[in-house]
């Protein structure tokens, strides 16, 4: 009796299964699809993607670091012109000058007074930036060149105040404050506003038109002599003799030792590098090596220019 009801129930199974499955194929043919537990959507809060997590606290506070010009995030902490002499010359000088005049194409920081009306204006920090606050957000974000976010808080405010005094906008004992700084006045303060004009003062033409086919060029730039590629080849591979493409681009680490970079001229720094031969120093000059980043951080250059500079340092350093 117990085998005959549990046969009974099999086979009611199997004919449930057989309706089912002959439904879904119905449904199949008709282009529908049966909603199951199985298959239905998921529903998610609104602007969720499936992926990611909130952010932290403590991750934001890695990103918020801009200063606005009222002072708003300023850090607490103060320093004098004093304070940051050496730290300028320590961090700075190399591409700035000792007094800001800049060196190569480096930016000068100090001076252009009255120049921003002249063709040539020189715009410092002095004569062009608005806001003294700003100036800390900068030196803070992306000073030094090569090592962008290192400097403390402290000494932040020491150098924005060396650089003030180098501008004669402070002086020299002034302690520089998060209190103070955004109280300083910029003599160009007034220079900026907000550009309130429309992106385009052009309206689209909508009829019409001039026909593109019609529009003809009506002048041309003067015409120049032919010059022999050959000519151009060897006066470019002169003029990378790599002593400029140096002083622009390796200067920077290589003139003070900066991060274990080999002084040219310095054998015993370069001693063990020379060793291991021309073609390796090259190699490493491309792609990088240690706190070397590839080409030094100026990606802009080419590799003749890099295998120019490399080729410089060793003739320096040979003789």
């Amino acid at each position: 009796m117990y085998r005959l009801a549990r046969l009974s129930l099999v086979l009611a199974a199997f004919s449930l299964s057989a309706c089912a499955a002959d439904a879904a194929g119905k449904n199949d043919s008709a282009g529908e699809i049966t909603i199951t537990e199985f298959n239905a959507p998921v529903a998610q809060p609104s602007g969720y993607f499936g992926y990611g997590q909130d952010a932290s606290v403590e991750e934001i506070a890695g990103w918020d670091i801009d200063i606005r010009p009222d002072g708003m995030g300023l850090p607490p902490g103060g320093a004098t012109a004093e304070d940051g002499e050496m730290l300028y010359e320590d961090q700075c000088a190399l591409c700035h000058g000792s007094f800001g005049e800049g060196v190569g194409r480096y930016p000068v920081l100090a001076g252009g007074e009255g120049t921003l009306s002249e063709d040539r204006p020189e715009k410092t920090i002095g004569s062009y930036w608005p806001y003294a606050s700003t100036v800390w957000d900068y030196i803070h974000r992306a000073m030094p060149f090569m090592q962008p976010e290192s400097l403390s808080d402290q000494e932040v405010y020491a150098l924005t105040a060396y650089v003030l005094y180098l501008n004669d906008l402070v002086e020299y004992d002034f302690k520089l404050t998060q209190d103070n700084l955004a109280l300083i006045e910029m003599p160009n303060k007034d220079g900026f506003f907000l550009d309130d004009r429309p992106d385009t003062s052009n309206e689209a033409c909508m009829s019409n038109c001039k026909d593109p086919a019609s529009i003809r060029i009506t002048s041309a730039p003067p015409a120049t002599e032919e010059v022999d590629s050959d000519v151009v080849e060897a006066s470019g591979a002169e003029a990378a003799s790599g002593q400029s493409t140096y002083e622009q681009a390796c200067a920077l680490c290589h003139a003070s030792g900066v991060g274990d970079a080999p002084i040219p001229g310095d054998a015993s720094t370069w001693a063990a590098r020379i060793d291991a031969g021309r073609e390796a120093l090259i190699a490493n000059a491309l792609a990088g090596k240690g706190q070397m980043p590839p080409k030094g951080g100026q990606i802009q250059l080419s590799d003749e220019d890099v295998i120019a500079a490399v080729d410089y340092m060793l003739e320096v350093t040979a003789n």
